[in-house]
C-alpha cells in the first residue's frame, strides 16, 4: 500500500470517523482500493449490507488478502457464517502481509469455533507485530483453548509486562491452572487491586482473586471479592430478573395453547443437544460425546435461536424474548429444523457422522427442537442446586451476554434455577421421553454406567475412548478448559459447603421452594 492517503483513511476508519475516509478516498486513484475504503466507511456508519456489496466490487477488481479478510468480518456481523469462513480461508491463501490482517482472519475462525486454524493466523500475526497487545491476547486466547496452558501462561506474562493492570490478562492467566499454597498470583493480584485499576479491569481481577483464594480453600477472601465484584456489575448492567421470569412464562404460556408450534417435520437429521444450567458438566458431556469417531462437537451454537428469530421476524433486539417466543407459534416445524440446519451446517467440523450443539441455553428451545427435530437427541445436564448456583456466581461469562445476566446475585441466580427447573419439568410433560436428564453427580459415581446410559439415549454404539475422554484433543473454550482435561474427579461434588454460612440465604429459598438440596 503505497499511496499514503490509503494509510490516512484507515486510521480515519480505525477512529469512527467515516466521512473523514470518504473524502480521503476521494482522492485516491485505484478503484478497488477506494470500493474498499467506502465499504468499511459504509460499515462503521451502520450500513453492514452496502459495505459488503462495496468489498465485493472491490475483491472482484483486486482480491486482496485484507480485502477478503475484512469482508469476512463484515459477512459475521450480518450472521452469514459460512460466507466468512469461505472469505477467511479466501483471505489467507491469498498471503496477507500484515499483522492485521491475520489476526483478522484468526477472529473469524476463532468466532466460528476454530482454535486450530485460529492459531496458525494469530501466530505470524504476533511475529510481524509483537508490540501489539491485542493479537497476542488472542494468540494466548487460542492456546490456551487448545490445552496449550503452558505456552498461553509465556504469553499473558508478556502482556503483563506491557499492561500490568489489564484484567483480561490476569483473569485469563487465572484460570489456566489450579492454584496451590505455593503457586499463584494472588499476591500480585491483591497489589494490583490496590492500585484501583478501571471497572472492567477491576471485576475481572476480583474475579480472579476468588478464583485462586477458592483453590487453596481461603474461603473468606473468596467470597468477599465475588461479592464485591458481583454486586458492582449487577448495578451497572441493571439486571432485573422479572426479565428472565417473562421468558419462562412466555415459553410456557405459549405451549400450553392448542396448535402452538404445531405440525410435521421431515427433517431426518440427529444432532445431539447438551442442555442444561451452564457449568454443571454440559463441556464434561461433549467432551465424552465427541470421543466417538463418528461423533463431533460444534460448539455452542446460536442455531435454534437464530431459526426461530428469523422465521418469527420480530424485530426486538434480543435473540430470545417474549415477544419472539410467542411469535414462534405460527411457524412450521419443518421450516424452522430447516433453518436450523443451515445454520449449524456453517459450524460443522464434518460433513460425515453426527454433530453436537453444546448451547446450554437450548433448555429454553427444547419444545422447538422436539418438534422441528424428530430424530435430534436431547440430554440436559442436572447438578446439585446447591452447587450449580455456587458455580454459576462464581464464573464470568461473557458480560455482553442476556443469557447469564442473573449469575451476578446469588439468589437472582436461585431464581433461575427454580424456573429452569420448573420448565424441564413442563418439558417432560410437553415431551415425554425425549429428554435424557443426566446427573452430573450421577456421572462422577459411576462414569461407565452413566456414559453408557448417555450412548444409548443418542443412538450410539458404546466405545471405551468415552472412558478417556480427557485425552481429546478438540478445543475447549469455556471456563471448563482446563478441568475437561483431566480424568472425572470428584473436587467439584458439593464444593458449596466450603460457603455454606454465605449461601444460607440461597439454601433457605430452596427449602421454601421445595427444591431438594
Amino acid at each position: 500500500m503505497k499511496d499514503p492517503r490509503s494509510a490516512a483513511a484507515r486510521q480515519a476508519i480505525g477512529t469512527g470517523n467515516a466521512d473523514r475516509a470518504r473524502q480521503i478516498a476521494a482522492g485516491i486513484a485505484d478503484p478497488a482500493e477506494v470500493a474498499f475504503l467506502l465499504g468499511l466507511a459504509d460499515a462503521v456508519q451502520g450500513r453492514v449490507s452496502a459495505g459488503i456489496a462495496r468489498l465485493e466490487a472491490a475483491i472482484a477488481a483486486a482480491p486482496r488478502a485484507e480485502y477478503l479478510a475484512q469482508q469476512a468480518r463484515l459477512l459475521i456481523l450480518v450472521r452469514r457464517d459460512g460466507d466468512a469462513r469461505a472469505a477467511a480461508e479466501a483471505a489467507l491463501a491469498a498471503g496477507p502481509e500484515d499483522a492485521l490482517t491475520y489476526d483478522t482472519i484468526g477472529c473469524i475462525h476463532a468466532r466460528l469455533g476454530d482454535h486450530h486454524a485460529a492459531l496458525r493466523c494469530f501466530e505470524p500475526a504476533v511475529a510481524l507485530d509483537g508490540g501489539s497487545f491485542d493479537y497476542r491476547y488472542n494468540l494466548a486466547l487460542a492456546l490456551g483453548f487448545l490445552g496449550r496452558a503452558v505456552d498461553a501462561a509465556a504469553q499473558y506474562e508478556l502482556l503483563l509486562r506491557q499492561a500490568p493492570r489489564d484484567g483480561r490478562a490476569h483473569y485469563a492467566l487465572s484460570g489456566l491452572a489450579k492454584a496451590t499454597p505455593e503457586a499463584n498470583h494472588i499476591d500480585r493480584l491483591e497489589a494490583v487491586l490496590a492500585g484501583g485499576p478501571p471497572a472492567d479491569d477491576t471485576l475481572r481481577i476480583r474475579y480472579a482473586l476468588a478464583k485462586e483464594y477458592d483453590d487453596i480453600g481461603a474461603a473468606e477472601p473468596a467470597f468477599r471479592h465475588l461479592s464485591v465484584a458481583n454486586a458492582a456489575h449487577k448495578t451497572r448492567i441493571a439486571y432485573d430478573f422479572a426479565n428472565d421470569a417473562a421468558i419462562f412464562d412466555a415459553i410456557e404460556t405459549s405451549f400450553r395453547k392448542p396448535g402452538f408450534f404445531a405440525g410435521a417435520s421431515t427433517v431426518k437429521d440427529a444432532p445431539i443437544f447438551i442442555t442444561g444450567m451452564p457449568r454443571t458438566g454440559t463441556t464434561l458431556v461433549d467432551r465424552i460425546l465427541s470421543s466417538h469417531p463418528d461423533i463431533h462437537s460444534a460448539g455452542e451454537l446460536q442455531a435454534m435461536p437464530l431459526a426461530v428469530k428469523q422465521l418469527g421476524g420480530t424485530r426486538s433486539r434480543l435473540i430470545t424474548d417474549p415477544a419472539t417466543i410467542a411469535a414462534s407459534g405460527t411457524l412450521s416445524p419443518d421450516a424452522v429444523g430447516r433453518a436450523y440446519m443451515a445454520h449449524a451446517a456453517q459450524h460443522r467440523r464434518r460433513s460425515d457422522g453426527r454433530f453436537i450443539d453444546k448451547l446450554p441455553a437450548n433448555f429454553l428451545y427444547i419444545g422447538h427442537i422436539a418438534r422441528a427435530l424428530p430424530s435430534a437427541r436431547i440430554v440436559c445436564l442436572r447438578r446439585n442446586p446447591m452447587d450449580t448456583v455456587w458455580s454459576n456466581y462464581k464464573n464470568l461469562f461473557a458480560t455482553t451476554s442476556s443469557y447469564y445476566a442473573y449469575s451476578h446475585d446469588l439468589l437472582d441466580t436461585a431464581r433461575y434455577f427454580a424456573r429452569f427447573d420448573r420448565l424441564m419439568a413442563f418439558w417432560e410433560t410437553l415431551v415425554p421421553g425425549r429428554i435424557l436428564q443426566l446427573g452430573y453427580e450421577d456421572l462422577v459415581a459411576d462414569q461407565e454406567g452413566e456414559s453408557r446410559r448417555l450412548f444409548a439415549h443418542c443412538g450410539i454404539d458404546w466405545t471405551d475412548s468415552a472412558l478417556a475422554f480427557h485425552t481429546n484433543t478438540a478445543a475447549v473454550a469455556t471456563p471448563s478448559a482446563a478441568q475437561v482435561r483431566r480424568p472425572i474427579y470428584r473436587d467439584s461434588v458439593e464444593r458449596w459447603r466450603a460457603h455454606e454460612t454465605a449461601l444460607a440465604p440461597v439454601r433457605r429459598f430452596f427449602d421454601e421452594g421445595g427444591i431438594a438440596v
